[in-house]
């Protein structure tokens, strides 16, 4: 078998495994009628209604759906390439939601308070809250390095700092928002039109130039660390940082790098959702995407193809989760499956060894004849 494919097979196996278990689990205790047709609500919600629209209902039917399912799917694309690129020089990065949200704030920030033609708007608030997310990641890369602190313990700690300095102070006091009155709204003030990503299908759809982009950034993350010098220094540092060292790699560098590109994505991340969809930084940035990125990567095998896929994936479903409701089914399913799937990818060293003894036992037969056959007669 390939090696590619021995090492996607474990995770797409428990991603089956997962959706078996969570039709199952509605099977059980409601009907099995009940659960696929729950399923169906999940896809069509995701994918878009196309028996429907086939029969002749409005185009809205698929573009809504999925331009809600891009939208979910850039925002988990971008915090998994967090996860991810960190992974590949050995670092576990916890921080992808308190990088996100420095990221966000920067860029309702800009969007709000600078006054710029959009051409060159919407690329400046891109630009800044990848550089505050970066920059917030380089915090956790320079305590690692400098200091020996252990990244998860110093990302996890960045992110409750992140949390209280940004939603419990500066979005709900130096830089809340003011309405017409002057009363103050909810969140920062709302970003100029310039500011906003510009919707790909118009009112047809929430789909917005975030979607593009993720998918872009990923392939331009996998190029990076299989196509150059410095992604294969980068990726020689996660094998083993002291064997890098002594074949001359810039051991400190090449991790530094790799953590403000990881805070990179997470604040990009952070733009998107309110260049794209939120129009300010809200009260509370809502849905935990920072931590769903861990899930996307482990999914994704750390590969930033494989987390665009998993978030492509996982994006559908979220996105038609709500649908289910119809059928009393909890919205919140999705991440039910989504959890059940993490916890099955963590176990890959079993579903590895299940399929090297199912490689191993056919050649064996294959051997055993071919011997037998080979033995000359008396």
């Amino acid at each position: 078998m390939h090696e590619r494919l021995r090492q996607a097979l474990p995770s797409v196996l428990s991603v089956l495994l997962a959706l078996a278990v969570c039709w199952a689990l509605i099977a059980v205790t409601m009907a099995p009628g009940t659960a696929t047709d729950a399923y169906l609500q999940m896809l069509w919600g995701g994918i878009g209604n196309w028996p429907g629209w086939l029969d002749g209902s409005a185009a809205t039917t698929i573009t809504r759906p999925l331009g809600e399912a891009a939208m979910k799917a850039a925002l988990l694309t971008l915090t998994g390439l967090s996860v991810a690129v960190a992974f590949k020089v050995g670092l576990f990065n916890i921080g992808a939601q308190g990088q996100m949200i420095l990221g966000a704030l920067a860029a309702a920030i800009v969007g709000a308070h600078l006054s710029l033609p959009a051409v060159l708007h919407v690329p400046t608030a891109l630009l800044a809250a990848a550089l505050a997310g970066g920059a917030w990641a380089g915090l956790a890369a320079l305590l690692k390095l400098y200091r020996g602190v252990h990244e998860v313990i110093s990302t996890i700690m960045l992110n409750w700092v992140a949390l209280r300095l940004v939603d419990n102070w500066l979005v709900i006091g130096p830089l809340r928002g003011v309405a017409e009155g002057g009363q103050s709204i909810t969140g920062t003030a709302e970003i100029q039109p310039t500011a906003v990503l510009p919707r790909l299908l118009g009112d047809l759809s929430r789909l917005n130039l975030g979607f593009p982009l993720a998918l872009l950034l990923a392939v331009a993350l996998w190029l990076w660390l299989s196509r150059t010098r410095s992604g294969f220094e980068t990726r020689a540092v996660g094998l083993g940082a002291e064997a890098a060292r002594t074949a001359g790699v810039p051991v400190a560098r090449r991790t530094g790098v790799a953590m403000a590109l990881a805070g990179a994505m997470a604040g990009l991340a952070g733009a998107v959702l309110v260049l794209g969809t939120e129009g300010r930084y809200p009260g509370t940035l809502g849905a935990p995407y920072g931590f769903d990125g861990i899930a996307i990567a482990l999914i994704g095998n750390n590969h930033p193809l494989g987390a665009m896929l998993a978030a492509l994936f996982f994006g559908v479903l979220r996105a038609g989760g709500t649908r289910m409701q119809m059928l009393h089914v909890h919205p919140t399913f999705p991440e039910l499956i989504q959890g059940l799937a993490l916890l099955f990818v963590a176990g890959r060293q079993v579903w590895l060894a299940l399929l090297r003894r199912r490689e191993s036992s056919a050649p064996a037969v294959t051997s055993s004849t071919a011997s037998t056959a080979q033995v000359p007669r008396a």
